[in-house]
Parts: structure tokens; C-alpha cells; sequence
């Protein structure tokens, strides 16, 4: 599995509004959500549909407007992203459990290769899949308020 930069993206700027999700106003304008994340734009709007298509965001129109989680953060999975966006998070196609495809060796089965990214598969899926955006927020929160603990005097 290699994350591309739609994938990047699109994980940090549903980070990006897991943490405005408690504020007053969670909405946040595609411009703005660009700028503070250093996306551009039309890259950003790319991104964004595949995840309102899939219920991650919503947006509203209008003035004041913009982009929200459209669920709790603690419901959405970052393997759930990946696969919206980049697609299977498995090395190769035939141990994809969502993309499979048969290769070219000539037992699949009793394939070394694909024993070990079957493995490789698992160990990616049990992390990614029980990772929710909410747990990255507090995980970066924790960090930061360690930081400026040990700066303070």
C-alpha cells in the first residue's frame, strides 16, 4: 500500500475538520480548509466529492457556508478513507479482500509471495481500521500539550 496525495490530503483535511467539530461554527469554506492545510484548491474539490458521495462530509451552500464531518469523528476510520480514495489497502490485487484480482503465479494458493503480503495486508488493515479520526485528534492533542508543558518554566 502507498498513500498518494489524494489520500494524504484527504485524511488531513478530514482532520482538519474532526477538530473544528466541537467549535460553534464546524464549518469551514473549501478556501479556507485549502489554505490552513496547504492543498490546493481544485486538488481539494477533487478530493472532497468522493467523501460527501460517501457520507464523511457535508456542505452546505450559501454564505457561511462550507464543509463539516457529516458523522462523529470516532465513526470514521482512516482505512475507510484510503479506500475511498486510493482504493485497496492491500500490496498486491490477490490479497485484496475488496479488489481482488488473481496474479500471475502459478499456485496462488501455496505462493510464498502471496503469504507474506497476506500478511501485510492484515497487519495494514488492523492498524488503519481501527484508527478513527477522533483518536488522531487526541493522540496530536496529547503531543501538543506535552510540548508546551515541558517549554513552560
Amino acid at each position: 500500500m502507498r498513500l498518494s496525495k489524494r489520500g494524504e490530503y484527504g485524511i488531513r483535511a478530514l482532520l482538519h475538520l474532526a477538530e473544528r467539530a466541537k467549535e460553534p461554527q464546524p464549518l469551514i469554506s473549501l478556501q479556507a480548509l485549502a489554505e490552513k492545510e496547504n492543498i490546493p484548491v481544485k486538488f481539494l474539490e477533487q478530493i472532497m466529492i468522493p467523501l460527501r458521495n460517501a457520507g464523511l462530509v457535508h456542505t452546505q451552500k450559501g454564505p457561511g457556508g462550507g464543509y463539516k464531518l457529516a458523522k462523529p469523528a470516532e465513526q470514521i476510520f482512516i482505512g475507510s478513507i484510503i479506500r475511498i480514495l486510493d482504493g485497496m489497502l492491500a500490496p498486491v490485487t490477490c490479497v485484496s479482500k475488496t479488489a481482488y484480482a488473481p496474479c500471475d503465479c502459478p499456485d496462488e494458493k501455496s505462493c510464498g509471495l502471496c503469504m507474506v503480503m497476506a500478511d501485510v495486508r492484515d497487519a495494514i488493515t488492523a492498524i488503519l481500521d481501527n484508527t478513527t479520526l477522533a483518536s488522531i485528534v487526541q493522540r496530536r492533542s496529547l503531543l501538543l500539550s506535552s510540548q508546551e508543558d515541558s517549554n513552560d518554566p
